[in-house]
C-alpha cells in the first residue's frame, strides 16, 4: 500500500499551511481511495459558498484522475441546518448520479469567519498503475 499526502499544484491551495487537501491510499490491483480535507468558499449566501466547495471538490479529483462521480461518501458541516434546502439544491447540480453516503451536522462555527459550509469526500478510483 502506498499513500501520498498532498496538495496538487494545479488546485486551489488550502487556506492554511497547516493542512494537506488530499490523501491518496494506493491499493495494490484494486485502485485507490482518496480522502478531501474539508473544503470551504467565500461568497455571501450558502448557496454560493456551497457553489465554490464543488468547484473546488471538482477541481482536486480532477488533479487526481477522479470526478465527482467517483464520489463515495461525502461528510457536510453546516452552522445553519434550516438552510440545508439551500446546500441540497447546489449539491443536485454537481452529484447527477446516484447519491453517495452522506452525514450532515450541524455545528456552532467553522474555522474560516463567515464560513456557513465545510464538506469533505471520500471517492475511490483507478489505481495510477491501472491507469496507464
Amino acid at each position: 500500500m502506498q499513500i501520498t499526502i498532498e496538495n496538487p499544484a494545479d488546485a486551489p491551495q488550502p487556506l492554511s499551511p497547516l493542512y494537506s487537501q488530499v490523501a491518496r491510499v494506493e491499493l495494490p490491483g484494486s485502485g485507490a481511495l482518496l480522502q478531501l480535507s474539508g473544503q470551504v468558499a467565500e461568497g455571501a449566501t450558502l448557496a454560493e459558498q456551497s457553489r465554490g466547495v464543488f468547484e473546488t471538490i471538482d477541481t482536486l479529483l480532477k488533479a487526481q484522475g477522479a470526478t465527482l462521480a467517483d464520489i463515495i461518501n461525502i461528510r457536510t458541516y453546516l452552522t445553519d441546518i434550516s438552510k440545508l434546502h439551500e446546500y441540497g439544491a447546489v449539491r443536485r447540480e454537481f452529484l447527477t448520479g446516484t447519491p453517495p453516503t452522506s452525514t450532515t451536522v450541524e455545528v456552532s462555527t467553522l474555522f474560516l469567519p463567515g464560513a456557513q459550509i465545510e464538506v469533505e469526500v471520500v471517492a475511490v478510483l483507478p489505481s495510477r498503475e491501472g491507469a496507464r
